[in-house]
């Protein structure tokens, strides 16, 4: 489960990290659903449990619920630690939990590289946080396709990134 430790503990940065987390994992459960056994997702990728891919995952394999919220835990650390690399410190200090729970979940969905080579990154580490956040509606097509779900979840993510702004 990587670091989900260092984020629930620790005082004001523990919770904040924590509620981020919470707030993440609500997100991602919402709009991946968790499925026991693997499936292929819409573009063909062996899929299990709460968006769970990886080279490990084979069709027809199946898994425990224990276990699919120990993946998610653990994709989620994976998440947050790719934000924390590629994210400035100085942004990074003043990130408010509901923006750190959209990057994750949005991270979480696209993978390290599509985020550390994304516009959004770029205009966040501007500074351009507004700009950034709207980034994330472009990121509505897998295979080719548009997805009302991907439509939807993003729709939601940037709702999350900009709460607070002025």
């Amino acid at each position: 489960m990587r670091n989900i430790g260092r984020w629930l503990t620790g005082g004001a940065i523990g919770g904040a990290c924590g509620i981020a987390l919470s707030i993440s994992i609500n997100v991602v459960k919402h709009y991946e659903g968790t499925e026991l056994q693997a499936y292929p997702d819409p573009v063909g990728i062996p899929t299990i449990c709460t968006g769970h891919t990886g080279p490990a995952v084979e069709l027809n394999q199946t898994r425990t619920q224990q276990e699919c919220d120990d993946l998610l835990a653990g994709d989620l650390g994976t998440a947050f630690d790719t934000i924390d690399r590629n994210v400035s410190a100085e942004i990074n200090a003043t990130m408010p939990p509901s923006r750190r729970a959209s990057l994750a979940s949005f991270v979480f969905n696209v993978g390290e590289g599509a985020f550390a080579r994304s516009t959004l990154l770029r205009e966040l580490n501007a500074g351009n946080v507004r700009a950034a956040c709207n980034q994330l509606t472009r990121w509505v097509y897998a295979g080719g396709r548009k997805l009302a779900g991907l439509v939807k979840r993003r729709a939601a993510e940037r709702d999350l990134c900009l709460a607070g702004l002025e």
